[in-house]
């Protein structure tokens, strides 16, 4: 797919930039889809990589394209708008700041789970369950397991702005899960204490308890935060 001769008069970020551009519109790439990467596309466009990466700013200014962090570029779908993002997580101040967010969000996001889930969203919720149980069972912990877990039940709420909110929040979280799944594996019991709180909050979600579900994630997440800041401190 090289550029072709006699386009002097459109520089070559011009260049891939509308191919690119036209290839989103037709639905050569499905929303959500990754890109190739930066080396790949300068490949296939027989281009260097800073020709490419003008093209990908250009494309994400348009609102066709959006970044994540280590990740690389994927599609958005047409019509959406910038995802919700944050700045990048720099000290404990600002992990403190992020649980104080999640006490907000995500015991309100569990209560109505509890109330609106469906049979496809609560099997989620329950497979991120199980790959916990498992990891547990092996006194290890999956940082992975554990968003993914959370991150269900924000979209067995049913409210996107839930879910929009915890993937934006996804790096951060990950940097407090490391630090207390590293600070629970000490404890005598410590990972079986946490699997036992993430059991209870899926447990009353399936039973459509809301009241409940909310203070289970709220005792969970403040349990979390005291655990994780006294090894801070």
């Amino acid at each position: 797919m090289g550029l072709e001769n006699g386009t002097t008069r459109k520089s070559l970020a011009d260049l891939v930039f509308e191919r690119m551009h036209r290839a989103i519109k037709s639905g050569a790439y499905q929303p959500d889809e990754r890109l190739p990467t930066e080396h790949d596309l300068a490949a296939e466009f027989e281009v260097s990589r800073p020709i490419i990466r003008e093209a990908l700013r250009r494309l994400r200014e348009q609102g066709l394209i959006y970044s994540r962090r280590g990740a690389g570029s994927f599609v958005r779908a047409l019509g959406m708008k910038e995802p919700l993002g944050f700045g990048q997580l720099e000290n404990v101040a600002d992990l403190l700041n992020c649980y104080e967010f999640r006490l907000t969000l995500e015991p309100a996001a569990a209560a109505a789970a509890a109330a609106r889930h469906d049979a496809v969203s609560l099997a989620a919720i329950r497979q991120a369950l199980e790959l916990m149980r498992d990891a547990t069972n092996r006194q290890s912990h999956r940082e992975d397991a554990d968003f993914q877990f959370h991150l269900a039940i924000a979209r067995a709420a049913q409210n996107s702005y839930f879910s929009t909110a915890m993937e934006a929040l996804k790096d951060h979280i990950a940097v407090g899960m490391k630090f207390h799944g590293a600070s629970v594996k000490r404890e005598t019991a410590g990972l079986s204490r946490v699997f036992a709180e993430h059991e209870a909050i899926a447990d009353a979600i399936a039973a459509g308890d809301g009241a409940g579900a909310r203070q289970l994630m709220l005792d969970h997440l403040t349990g979390s935060r005291e655990r994780l800041f006294q090894t801070t401190r």
